[in-house]
């Protein structure tokens, strides 16, 4: 007993020492964070129902979730674990330990997408902004009218993120020779340090701080009332429950059953308020996925898979895009120093070029490769289609050791296509909301994305022309354009054979090589899946708060305005149920 209690008193010391470490430079403290509890220590039975049950809680979730308990009772339900103490979230040197990680618990789950292009979803409270590059940059302002955006609530939630987990870096090499060399290219004026999507050049803000140390939408929760406010980690939601009775207009959302960590059956449910809502915020593939499981798609799909019909949508998974990027690797004279995104191009041709560099220098990093989930080690072209599996690419990766050793000494710089037209669609494999379903963007299938990606590869070599690079290169002399793409489609890493004329065509180059930023969107989207408001078509107290519902990606990267908009969504929902009362 008493080893018990010393256990105890120790964990509570790290907690604390924990909530010092990230209030650090930071009016913003942890010091409200709600407890976060495990799904199986939900009770069986009745324990109270809820204003709002809020399903995912990562860049949306969060803060949706505690903006809502400003006022009312939320319930957060979150697949994955907690960020905190986990060094391979928390810490920018262990970035691509965490992408290798492909334990069944692990914050990123792996994917690939039938297109041959590994991907990855966040399985971990706090969502993308856990496992993803950290670099921080507002929606245009183009976009922000295109959804039909309040102008004036946007510029209050923006900057109510910003304050709380973002911050200016300290621009590493690498970063700094990227802002050179897009200006020395043409891609002008520079904008300086700005969260403002504005053609040019300039430097973002970021979610790591001056020490490295990662700051997540995990933080926001600290934000709400956590007396209001109950999170539970390792809860899977399998369905959303609704009553279909006869008589009804339309079926109304009451609750959602749950898997925990041990594989039990769990179910709660809202309280009687008309107004109450589930509000689904599980990201682009676990949205459509969960309205599929629970009844609500394309008819005919739900009952190949035995799952009872609630109401028929054809578009529900329809019109997955995702933005593709192509990346061209450097060799330098010496290894640079390890950076993420800091720099973007914002090009008149909706073509963002950015840029990483290096490995950390800890003990516990990665020197040799940055895993399967990167783009620096790799390719399964000579693997039959039917055997590419994410265990046969870990043993790509394993063989892929003996690469010469300037493959692991230099940089990348990345281009990356902004609303792609290319479209595809999401199909469920089995009815386990914690497998993934297929998934298949059709990278490159409409023509304009193919120029653009085209013209993002020239910007690079203009780029690679440059005073500032000839500097970096090995020789001193520059670099050869053919050199350096054929290091790159050996570098790559996706599921897609290569062709022999690869560095000849930069069609077949783009399409060959084409990898993943993680932007994925779409799958319910405004107007066929869900309204202006996010409430979900044809049924009563649900919506979708998430990049599911977007058509294009906001912005360079869209981690700032999909936290935006979840602080947006709850501060709506509360001035839309309480007025001036709402207090926000």
């Amino acid at each position: 007993m008493a080893l018990s209690k010393r256990a105890e008193f120790f964990i509570k010391v790290l907690a604390c020492l924990c909530i010092f470490r990230l209030s650090q430079g930071k009016q913003f403290t942890l010091r409200n964070l709600p407890p976060l509890q495990k799904a199986s220590s939900y009770p069986s039975a009745c324990s109270g129902t809820y204003d709002y049950i809020v399903i995912g809680g990562g860049t949306a979730g969060c803060p949706l979730a505690a903006t809502l308990s400003l006022r009312y009772k939320v319930l957060l339900l979150e697949r994955g674990g907690s960020p905190y103490g986990n060094r391979n979230i928390s810490y920018l040197e262990n970035f691509h330990i965490g992408l290798m990680n492909m334990a069944p618990d692990s914050p990123a789950q792996a994917f690939i997408s039938t297109d041959g292009v590994i991907n990855a979803r966040a399985r971990v409270l706090g969502g993308g902004t856990c496992i993803n590059a950290g670099f921080y940059s507002r929606a245009s302002s183009s976009f922000i009218r295109e959804v039909g955006w309040d102008e004036d609530l946007v510029n209050e939630s923006f900057p109510w993120v910003e304050e709380k987990i973002v911050q200016w870096p300290k621009i590493a090499p690498w970063q700094a020779a990227l802002r050179d060399g897009l200006l020395q290219a043409g891609v002008s004026p520079f904008n300086g340090y700005t969260y403002d999507h504005i053609s040019g050049t300039k430097v973002g803000g970021t979610i790591f701080d001056e020490t490295g140390y990662r700051h997540t939408a995990a933080d926001l929760l600290a934000a709400g009332d956590p007396s209001n406010l109950r999170v539970l980690l390792h809860a899977s939601a399998h369905k959303i429950l609704f009553d279909s009775r006869q008589g009804r207009l339309k079926p109304r959302a009451v609750g959602v059953q749950f898997i925990d960590e041990n594989g039990r059956l769990h179910q709660v449910f809202l309280n009687n308020n008309r107004d109450s809502e589930i509000i689904v915020s599980a990201g682009a593939i676990g949205s459509p996925q969960l309205l599929l499981l629970s009844g609500i798609g394309p008819k005919n799909d739900l009952k190949n898979h035995n799952i009872p019909v609630v109401l028929h949508n054809k578009h529900v998974g329809k019109g997955m895009a995702d933005n593709p990027m192509n990346s061209i690797f450097i060799p330098t004279k010496s290894p640079p120093r390890q950076s993420l995104i800091e720099t973007v191009g914002i090009t008149e041709a909706g073509v963002f070029i950015e840029a990483s560099s290096g490995f950390g220098q800890s003990s516990e990093s990665v020197h040799c490769h940055h895993g399967i989930m990167s783009a620096e080690i790799g390719q399964l072209s000579t693997i039959p289609p039917k055997q590419r599996t994410l265990e046969a690419a870990q043993k790509y990766a394993h063989n892929k050791l003996n690469l010469p050793k300037e493959v692991f000494q230099g940089g990348f710089i990345l281009e990356k296509i902004d609303g792609p037209l290319s479209t595809g669609h999401l199909l469920l494999t089995d009815t386990d909301v914690r497998n993934n379903p297929a998934v298949t963007f059709n990278y490159f299938s409409h023509p304009q994305d193919l120029d653009r990606c085209v013209y993002g590869i020239k910007t690079i070599e203009r780029i690679l022309k440059t005073n500032r690079f000839s500097e970096l290169a090995a020789n001193g002399a520059g670099f050869s354009m053919e050199r350096v793409l054929n290091m790159s489609v050996q570098a790559n890493v996706n599921l897609i054979p290569k062709h022999t004329n690869d560095t000849e065509s930069l069609e077949q180059f783009c399409k060959d090589t084409v990898i993943t930023i993680w932007h994925y969107h779409g799958g319910c989207h405004v107007g066929k899946v869900v309204d202006q408001h996010y409430r979900v078509l044809g049924v009563s107290r649900l919506r979708v708060v998430d990049g599911s519902t977007f058509s294009r990606s906001p912005g360079t990267n869209p981690q700032a305005t999909v936290m935006m908009m979840g602080r947006y969504m709850g501060v709506k929902i509360l001035r839309e149920r309480l007025g001036s009362a709402a207090g926000v």
